[in-house]
């Protein structure tokens, strides 16, 4: 299992980082993003229990950490938060910056790697950083400045894979041309450096039984891990279309709350608060 506290030369990391989101920001079409279905799909499992726990998001002031096409972005501000994007992807940041403007929302990008925010201290009242914290070299550089960058009672959010799951390590090894070859899932003792700059550090995990998604995309529908991004692919389904899906979903709240099982979940939510 990857061990992350571990420290590395971020360097490299970030141009293979930025050179692969360049490509895949300028290969894909603003109509093509979806930014509603990743937070309100029945598939959003995540990013619906993230929207519980922020509450109300009018006037807040957000940072988005790795924002990447911008879809969580532009979410927040059509919710009237107050919203700045940073990505080490220039190509990322002009597509979030675009996809904002089709809305008709505002969206302040900063190009900026996460271990490095370039964005005032005691600024914010949440970051949200979302399939971002296990792409990132230096892991307590980003909590740390995650810290500096809230204000006094603000919250953190992240969600990231998780690396028990030997289904997943298979996924993870087909799908290997729309991933990053410095990723790495994340393990629980992510909590415990997360406990160093953190208060009320809390994690929720999401997808055991519901992988049959997965399978389903490979073995029913054809649809190899390279050919389309399952992790987006998601946010197409609807009820009707996962009518035999929804009583996993069910499922997978008991399942995802017994500390033997959740191990094998496919994402951690983890949240914390600034004293």
């Amino acid at each position: 299992m990857p061990d992350d506290t571990r420290r590395s030369e971020p360097g490299q990391t970030h141009s293979r980082e930025r050179q692969f989101h360049d490509l895949w920001a300028g290969s894909t079409r603003l109509e093509d993003i979806r930014i509603r279905e990743a937070f309100e799909a029945p598939t959003a499992l995540e990013n619906r229990f993230i929207l519980r726990q922020m509450g109300p998001l009018r006037d807040r002031r957000i940072l988005d950490v790795g924002a990447g096409l911008g879809e969580s972005s532009v979410y927040f501000a059509l919710q009237g938060a107050l919203v700045t994007a940073t990505d080490l992807s220039p190509g990322m940041v002009d597509t979030a910056v675009r996809l904002g403007e089709s809305y008709g929302v505002s969206v302040e990008a900063v190009l900026s790697p996460a271990e490095e925010l370039c964005v005032p201290s005691d600024t914010f009242d949440m970051v949200y950083c979302a399939n971002t914290l296990h792409h990132v070299p230096d892991k307590e550089g980003l909590f740390r400045e995650m810290r500096r960058v809230l204000k006094k009672g603000g919250r953190f959010f992240t969600m990231d894979p998780l690396g028990y799951n030997p289904v997943i390590e298979v996924y993870r090894h087909m799908a290997n041309q729309v991933r990053t070859q410095d990723e790495a899932p994340l393990t629980f003792a992510i909590t415990k450096l997360a406990d160093r700059y953190f208060d009320d550090v809390q994690h929720r995990e999401f997808w055991i039984a519901g992988l049959s998604l997965f399978l389903k995309y490979y073995f029913v529908d054809g649809i190899h891990p390279n050919q389309d991004r399952y992790w987006k692919r998601i946010y197409r389904e609807t009820n009707k279309s996962l009518w035999w899906w929804l009583p996993l979903r069910s499922i997978d709240t008991v399942l995802c709350r017994i500390p033997m099982l959740r191990a094998m979940a496919w994402n951690m939510v983890m949240s914390g608060t600034k004293r």
